[in-house]
């Protein structure tokens, strides 16, 4: 597929969502007049947009120690914007499965990126600019391929544990579509990545109490409870991991100034039941 046909699908995609409705229209507008205090549907989306910022850049500067904006895609917008800083390019036995996977994976992300930023472009909402940036933050994930699944393992199932922990804050049900097709791909990536660690005997970190390290580190290849669901966790409970393990934050660990957006403080640490 070339660049010119996956805009035009994105176009495409975009268009049939019908993402500028006037439900939406009027939940933002009430907000821009200060007459409602509750989180929108597009706040959810610029939220979204900050975890997406980065996972694809730790994915694209892992693979080819160059940033996102190198590859063409836009990271300007409200807020603050800053530098991707830390991380280099991890040595890969190229052609290997794990080298393919990250490949492919990177280029998911970057689109993830180029999607919501349209989404809400699409919405009357200029996108939030990419924040500052430390890949560094946990002082690994660049030095071996181990490493690299270490880290990559923990963004996806935060990943997924945030959009099924912001789904039912969606009000719009076609933004609620887009969202539950974006976790999907998430959750692909998890799955893939639960593997490769056992498969390279990558010992994993556990972000907090209801994470689930897959093999060697842990048991379960997948992290599914009795009900056979994932876990899930708010916002709050996300930013408490990005932060590096700080509650009631409004910056630290990979977003050294914070995230941009009205959702960007954290709370406690999610917990099992």
């Amino acid at each position: 597929m070339t660049a010119h046909d996956v805009l035009a699908d994105r176009r495409s995609f975009l268009k049939n969502l019908g993402l500028a409705s006037a439900g939406v229209g009027a939940t933002l507008a009430s907000i821009r007049n200060g007459e409602a205090q509750t989180i929108s549907d597009a706040d959810i989306v610029q939220f979204a947009l900050n975890l997406e910022y980065l996972e694809a850049e730790f994915y694209t500067v892992a693979r080819t120690g160059k940033t996102i904006d190198q590859f063409g895609i836009s990271i300007t917008g409200s807020g603050n914007s800053g530098p991707t800083t830390g991380g280099q390019k991890v040595t890969f036995i190229e052609g290997s499965t794990l080298a393919l996977s990250a490949d492919q994976i990177a280029q998911d992300e970057r689109e993830h990126v180029a999607l919501l930023r349209q989404t809400l472009s699409s919405l009357g909402v200029m996108p939030i600019a990419k924040p500052a940036i430390n890949l560094n933050a946990l002082q690994t994930g660049f030095e071996s391929q181990e490493a690299f699944i270490n880290l990559a393992r923990a963004f996806e199932d935060v990943g997924v544990s945030a959009y099924g922990g912001a789904a039912p804050l969606l009000q719009n049900k076609t933004i609620l579509a887009a969202a539950a097709r974006i976790l999907a791909a998430e959750a692909e990536h998890t799955g893939n990545l639960r593997l490769h660690a056992a498969l390279y005997q990558a010992s994993t970190i556990t972000v907090d109490s209801i994470d689930i390290a897959p093999p060697p580190t842990g048991k379960q290849f997948f992290t599914t409870d009795s009900n056979g669901l994932t876990p899930v966790r708010t916002p709050g409970q996300v930013l408490y991991i990005v932060y590096g393990g700080k509650a009631n934050a409004t910056s630290g660990g990979f977003f050294p100034n914070g995230v941009n957006g009205s959702v960007n403080t954290s709370s406690a640490a999610a917990s099992g039941s």
